[in-house]
């Protein structure tokens, strides 16, 4: 595509679709060669327009338009790469379509594609104009019915949504299945999936009295790791309906997992399509991680069939109207059935680690953006975490019992209809009786606030006084930004460690021990009375907004907070906070030419080391909340608190304190490993996944330096392990070391689990991730590799993706450039969706320094120079180099 074919589609432009589209029904003849697509839509026209219909289209070969029953001459319609438009028709019309295209071309894996020999369809956003012409957005809703005729010898299971009404024998080895959805959907929900299936069954009794039959449909030899999966979406349905009153709505409830999928799962109505990653387990084929992921993940896409497909959005404007609301659902779901305080941590740590960094850098927008070229650029995190950031925030404003008045209101206000953010804020305000007029700034300004915090103590007036200045920095296309409402949640720690009754001046009475204030204006003071002594303020309980926090915590008050704060995320971030100021110091020693020296930092460190070691000395309590104290800042999170990035210093800062940590600590790291061993079977309660984090984020502390019997420790837990939690671990320790065991280890893997592909992208990943010198090496070698496949979006991921977004060590150099951009080339000819997200990295340049941006804005230049590039990397490399 040249540059001079780019669009850009703004939300002030939106309008509302000219026709209506009652029903649809789909015919699809399934050939190897090529299929043929029947569409017969009975239409109407709603409202004004020129009398001409237009549908969109993308590759397809155009056999027969019919109008009314009357075959349409070529003259009598246009066609164009986009479109197919139709110059004047009726008021009212029944139109018939028929295409053909060809599924096993389809490497973009949008539209109708083929996956390891089935077919399958990703429809959302705009892949259904890639399967026929239609009016393809979200605010066209009709009633489907879908007929599916296929050789039954090859593709024994034919599916699509809704409820199974017909079926049907052919006589020629041929069979047909009719599919009827009784909810009006838009396009980019319809699914279908053909092909050679099994699945496992189980059925739903809802709270009205329904049986609602479940089924996961899966290749044959895959039905052993379906029941986690299962046992996931069962308790997702029942907290949906015990949190949100939301019963499921139709007679089957069907999941399919694939290979070959650009994204994590798709929420089409009844028969979700996943991403295999993200439904197939076994304790010895999955971690506790992939447990967790998969849990989070079929919740999520169950929930989306109130938040997503009852109530849609209006335009892809408003995509965090569904997605941002659902992952605030999935991680309330979570925080429910596991730890609610490590889910934030680690809610948060994603957001502080890679999505503050997006906000920061040239493809930063609003959660409703205002403008897109090609909205798959836009599934950002953006969109999802910050924007179930916005929803977390009215909940704390409005509390729980509000939050679900507000819910409830909206779901019943809207249900079967395509709508707005603003749409979703109303009925919070409705329900409430509240004014979140400024709130709403939240959608439409982009970048992360800085809060700038300062305290002053009264002795005599025991007051305290709590001044916030609230800042925005500029961002594309918003230079400057209006004050945002900010709930902002506190505590104020007195010098035994107790909270302080909470009392403002004016208030009669102290109102708890941690409150929310509400910050709306540039700069704001709150002064608490009655504080009999200094306090130590416990600023942003519970991450309460997404923003930057500034207060000059000294050390010795970071470590206080750390062994006395009562809001569980303040501890953790206090700890996160104390090494983060460490790691400056041995950032800034690094950079300015010196030799790392911890001693030089004064007081620093042995503070920490302290409060370090009576975490490890602790007994009972959270032991995964223990395993997440006992982690350094992520190397992501340090960068983005620096102005400007030095990856190198950054890794070998990091480096060199877990080496001190380890060595103070050995003795007590050792004992950790040695008191949490795996007792008795394996399984995923929190407690026990709560042991596995400790013990093996001791061991990964213990190999961080050269400390006697590591390798043999590693390699032994490798070989003994009973569970793919501790193998991984053990394995990623390897990979770190240049030992005859590392090798050893490896090739031990691979030939154990090369059946398994899902079991290879770990082992892919583990490889790309190393520190040692050989890693981009040895990934060229891996691409030639039977385990490796360009055209497979998961195998990218495991490689090429786990090197340029988690190896910043290894990856930022002349030559990691030069790779990175190499295959986004090459993926541009068969994925752009996959290809424009991998760009993300050298987008960011203008972070680091100019030796380092001269050569990432180079290889940014040889790919926008290239004459055919897909709008999606050309957007995302455009708006790089602008």
């Amino acid at each position: 595509m040249s540059s001079t074919a780019l669009k850009t589609i703004y939300l002030k432009e939106y309008t509302q679709p000219p026709f209506v589209i009652d029903r649809v029904k789909l015919h699809f003849e399934l050939g190897e060669e090529q299929t043929v697509v029947t569409t017969t839509m009975t239409m109407r026209r709603d409202g004004g327009g020129d009398g001409a219909l237009r549908l969109d289209g993308r590759h397809l070969q155009l056999l027969l338009v019919k109008l009314d029953g009357r075959v349409l001459m070529a003259k009598q319609y246009e066609v164009d790469e986009e479109s197919l438009t139709i110059p004047m028709v009726p008021d009212s019309f029944v139109l018939e379509i028929q295409t053909l295209i060809k599924p096993q071309e389809n490497t973009s894996l949008d539209g109708l594609y083929k996956s390891s020999g089935n077919f399958c369809t990703q429809c959302e956003a705009q892949g259904f104009r890639k399967i026929t012409y239609y009016l393809d957005r979200p605010d066209v809703m009709t009633l489907f019915t879908t007929t599916i005729v296929a050789d039954k010898a090859k593709y024994p299971v034919l599916l699509s949504n809704g409820n199974l009404v017909a079926q049907s024998e052919l006589g020629d080895g041929r069979h047909s299945a009719t599919w009827q959805d009784p909810f009006k959907k838009p396009c980019y929900l319809f699914a279908l999936v053909a092909g050679q299936l099994e699945f496992v069954e189980d059925s739903f009794t809802t709270m009205s009295g329904r049986q609602v039959a479940l089924r996961i449909y899966v290749e044959r030899h895959n039905l052993d790791k379906c029941d986690h999966a299962m046992q996931s979406l069962k308790r997702a349905m029942r907290w949906d309906e015990q949190v949100y009153g939301r019963e499921y709505d139709l007679d089957i409830y069907m999941i399919v997992a694939v290979d070959d999928f650009n994204m994590g799962a798709m929420e089409n109505k009844g028969l979700n399509v996943f991403n295999s990653k993200y439904v197939l387990a076994r304790p010895d084929t999955a971690t506790d991680a992939d447990f967790i992921g998969i849990e989070s993940v079929i919740a999520h896409e169950y929930f989306h069939n109130w938040s997503g497909n009852r109530v849609t959005c209006r335009d892809w404007f408003q995509l965090s109207l569904k997605e941002g609301f659902t992952v605030f659902r999935d991680q309330e779901f979570t925080s429910d059935l596991f730890s609610r305080a490590v889910k934030r941590i680690d809610d948060v740590n994603r957001l502080r680690s890679y999505q503050f960094a997006e906000d920061g850098g040239p493809m930063s927008h609003p959660v409703r953006p205002e403008s897109y070229v090609e909205i798959n650029n836009f599934y950002t995190l953006t969109v999802y975490e910050k924007g179930a950031e916005v929803v977390r925030m009215i909940s704390h404003l409005v509390g729980a019992a509000g939050f679900r008045k507000g819910s409830d209101l909206y779901f019943e206000r809207h249900d079967g209809q395509a709508v707005t953010t603003e749409d979703f804020v109303q009925a919070m305000e409705d329900a409430n009786g509240i004014d979140l007029t400024q709130f709403k700034r939240w959608y439409g300004q982009s970048g992360t606030p800085r809060l700038d915090c300062s305290s002053a103590y009264d002795a005599a007036a025991q007051r305290l006084t709590l001044t916030i200045r609230q800042s925005c920095p500029p961002t594309p296309g918003q230079a400057t930004k209006l004050p945002f409402h900010i709930p902002v949640e506190i505590g104020l720690l007195a010098p035994d460690g107790a909270d302080c009754p909470l009392q403002l001046a004016g208030e009669a009475a102290a109102m708890g021990t941690s409150r929310v204030l509400e910050c709306k204006d540039e700069v704001q003071s709150f002064q608490f009375i009655n504080i009999a002594h200094p306090p130590v303020p416990s600023l942003l309980r519970q991450f309460s907004a997404p923003v930057k926090l500034n207060y000059p915590y000294s050390s010795e008050e970071l470590a206080f907070l750390m062994a006395h704060d009562s809001d569980p995320f303040n501890r953790w971030n206090a700890n996160q906070q104390l090494a983060l100021l460490l790691l400056h110091g041995l950032i800034e020693q690094k950079i300015n030419g010196g030799t790392f020296d911890l001693q030089a930092l004064g007081n620093g460190y042995s503070l920490y080391s302290e409060a370090f070691g009576q975490i490890l000395a602790e007994q009972g309590g959270d032991l995964n909340l223990k395993a997440m104290a006992m982690a350094l800042p992520t190397e992501n999170y340090i960068a983005e608190t620096l102005a400007v990035v030095d990856p190198i210093a950054i890794h070998e800062a990091r480096w060199l304190l877990r080496g001190a940590l380890s060595r103070d600590h050995e003795a007590l790291l050792c004992e950790n490993y040695e008191n949490h061993l795996e007792q008795g079977r394996y399984n995923v309660k929190p407690e026990s996944v709560g042991r596995r984090a400790v013990k093996n984020t001791a061991l990964g502390l213990l190999a961080s330096h050269d400390g006697s019997g590591i390798i043999e420790l590693c390699y032994s837990q490798f070989n003994s392990a009973d569970n793919m939690t501790d193998v991984m671990m053990a394995l990623r320790c390897l990979t770190d070391i240049q030992c005859d065991e590392r090798q050893q280890a490896l090739a031990q893997f691979y030939d154990k689990w090369q059946g398994e592909p899902l079991i290879v992208d770990k082992w892919l990943a583990l490889q790309a991730m190393s520190r040692l010198p050989t890693t981009l090496a040895d990934i060229k070698t891996l691409m030639n590799h039977p385990a490796f496949n360009i055209k497979n979006p998961n195998k990218v991921r495991a490689l090429i993706s786990s090197f340029v977004n988690g190896n910043a060590y290894r990856f930022h150099s002349a030559e990691g450039y030069t790779f990175l951009a190499d295959q986004i080339v090459i993926l541009d000819r068969l994925n752009p969706q996959v290809a424009a997200r991998l760009a993300a990295p050298l987008i960011q340049w203008r972070r680091y320094d100019e030796a380092r941006q001269l050569l990432m804005c180079a290889e940014l230049k040889r790919i926008l120079a290239l004459p055919t590039l897909s709008s999606d990397v050309r957007e995302v490399v455009s708006k790089g180099l602008a």
